[in-house]
């Protein structure tokens, strides 16, 4: 093995803090930087709604379905590159380490890059077919004509952030997420109160504040310690399918969390109508904002489990599994308090007048929040398995969770049990896949996140690493 001696100061710092430092170090930039994020996308609707108007809010969430594909693409990349980046470095491999962030990051400006030209070049058929009408496309295509045009910035951002988390820096990868979520705000009020500029206003808004933080993220490369550094672009294939393949859950995440909010819809609007309809968007609002914080949980994980599956130190990769468990299951418990104490509060932001409104979303808000107790514990179970290049297992608990129990659930419940059992189907589902994964993991030696110690002929214990 290495010698201590002749690693970097960023690998020894890994190897040898005490895991709880080390743990916060990396989980308080980034739940900052999520709340950043989730606190932008709130403020983002706010502006728009009442400074252009409802059209101009629909013809947006017309567009963000096809701003979240970048989104997607940038974090399957992003996390499955990091997540061997990160492995390399535990292996003490710094050159096959910067090999891998140079090909993730211009692989994903390459794919990003063509869906950004036949997003421009069908831009119209694209906007009808989520939805656009007549009256709404002029916005959604005032909104897609700036972001497409300039979204590779957004990508650009995205990847280098996750892969300086991955270099020992979270703080700097939270400050330009944060940099970037408070320009938005400022920008977006200049932008749409004060030089009037409409829906193309929100997008410039989204557009520069991001190269502003791209600016800031880049800083990184002058750091004494960082090992991060672009070299001569050299695509490997296998790299490239290993890549797609370790970040393959990320992808799922994100598409999983349109078709939920789509189901919901048209399961709301079946069995309850529009009060439905606009108590779930309150909730998915509030929603938003919450998973923010556990994918934050997941965000700072990554980085400490890949790190030390790569160096073989099993005892501290299990200490920080530990740690991320507590937390989600912690927050979770905090969420749902917050739900059930604070729920008419929550609900009065969104400026409901409604009392059926407001007593239909305060009763989604009782049942819906039970799910916040499970999610932080399927959350990091699934993370960290595709931390450690269990790929298989983590795609398995994300669809569990997310569409092969969600979507039946959503269905049998309100068929059988009345519409106020609609509520029911994310915690239960939720709840199913955290059970499902206790059992397993007590039963199965497929769901240890650790080899187990083995004797050696020669009376040596010793550990393997597990496979992919």
């Amino acid at each position: 093995m290495t010698s201590i001696n002749h690693l970097d100061q960023t690998s020894i710092d890994l190897r040898t803090k005490d895991t709880k430092k080390l743990y916060f170090s990396y989980l308080v930039p980034s739940i900052l930087g999520m709340m950043l994020m989730a606190i932008n996308i709130l403020v983002d609707g706010i502006f728009v709604s009442n400074g252009i108007g409802p059209e101009a809010l629909a013809g947006i969430n017309i567009a963000v379905p096809i701003f979240s594909i970048l989104l997607s693409i940038s974090l399957w990349i992003g996390m499955g590159g990091a997540t061997l980046y990160s492995i390399a470095l535990g292996e003490n491999k710094p050159e096959k380490a910067r090999s891998i962030f140079t090909q993730s990051f211009f692989l994903a400006i390459f794919i990003v890059g063509s869906l950004i030209i036949i997003g421009l070049w069908k831009q119209r058929e694209i906007a009808y077919l989520f939805g656009a009408s007549d009256e709404i496309f002029p916005y959604v295509r005032d909104y897609l004509s700036v972001i497409l045009t300039f979204g590779i910035i957004y990508v650009m951002e995205n990847i280098l952030s996750i892969f300086i988390r991955n270099d020992g820096n979270p703080k700097l990868a939270m400050l330009g997420l944060g940099i970037t979520a408070i320009l938005n705000i400022v920008f977006n009020y200049i932008f749409i109160f004060i030089w009037d500029m409409g829906v193309s206003g929100a997008a410039y808004g989204t557009i520069l504040s991001t190269a502003i933080g791209f600016v800031v993220l880049l800083s990184h490369f002058v750091r004494k310690k960082s090992i991060l550094k672009f070299t001569a672009l050299r695509f490997r294939g296998s790299t490239i399918l290993e890549i797609l393949q370790i970040g393959l859950p990320s992808f799922i995440v994100e598409a999983s969390i349109a078709v939920t909010v789509i189901a919901y819809n048209i399961t709301f609007m079946h069995f309850v109508g529009e009060i439905g309809v606009t108590s779930y968007a309150v909730i998915n609002y509030v929603h938003s904002v919450f998973i923010m914080l556990f994918i934050g949980v997941g965000a700072a994980l990554q980085p400490l489990v890949s790190f030390h599956h790569g160096a073989k130190l099993y005892g501290r990769l299990q200490q920080f599994v530990r740690l991320g468990l507590v937390t989600g299951i912690l927050l979770g418990i905090a969420i749902l308090l917050i739900g059930w104490f604070e729920g008419e509060t929550i609900i009065a932001l969104f400026g409901v007048t409604s009392e059926q409104v407001m007593i239909y979303t305060k009763q989604g808000i009782t049942l819906f929040f039970i799910g916040y107790i499970f999610l932080g514990f399927n959350l990091v179970y699934a993370e960290c398995f595709q931390a450690i290049e269990k790929i298989k297992l983590s795609s398995a608990i994300i669809l569990m969770r997310s569409l092969i129990l969600f979507l039946p659930l959503l269905w049998i419940l309100p068929t059988f049990f009345g519409s106020d059992s609609i509520w029911l189907a994310f915690p239960l589902a939720e709840g199913l896949t955290a059970v499902g994964l206790i059992i397993a993991r007590f039963t199965t030696n497929s769901m240890q996140l650790s080899p187990t110690e083995q004797i050696s002929k020669s009376g040596i214990k010793t550990e393997s690493r597990p496979s992919a």
